[in-house]
């Protein structure tokens, strides 16, 4: 069965970066997706990948700060997040799906995956 463990969450100042690491064994046919989840909040698709890394897409809120990017080689998904702001403090996650079709055109919806991660935390704070 697929398993996942992220890395690479932490502390960091506003308008720092961290760049998470989502790896696991046997994946280069799955899509992964990016969560979060603030204290309070619902889950929130932050970003996915098709299988190929051909296909990407991000939420609003973090387009042109985040990349997503696969290596299948290493059997690991990473999410580059840089020019972090306060509100971006969450535990992140990430997801596979085999079927999973990432497209910029849908919301990322986390009950389409089947297989999540433990999550990793990053706090952005002075």
């Amino acid at each position: 069965q697929l398993q996942l463990v992220e890395s690479g969450g932490g502390l960091v100042q506003p308008g720092g970066s961290l760049r998470l690491s989502c790896a696991a064994s046997g994946f280069e046919h799955y899509a992964i997706g990016w969560f979060r989840q603030a204290p309070g909040k619902e889950r929130e698709g932050v970003s996915c990948i098709s299988s190929s890394g051909g296909n990407t897409n991000y939420v609003d809120s973090v387009k042109g700060r985040f990349t997503i990017s696969r290596d299948n080689a290493k059997s690991t998904v990473y999410l580059q997040m840089n020019s972090l702001k306060p509100e971006d403090t969450a535990v992140y996650y990430c997801a596979a799906d085999i079927y999973y079709q990432c497209s910029g055109f849908f919301r990322i919806d986390a009950y389409k995956f089947a297989t999540w991660g433990q999550g990793t935390q990053v706090t952005v704070s002075s």
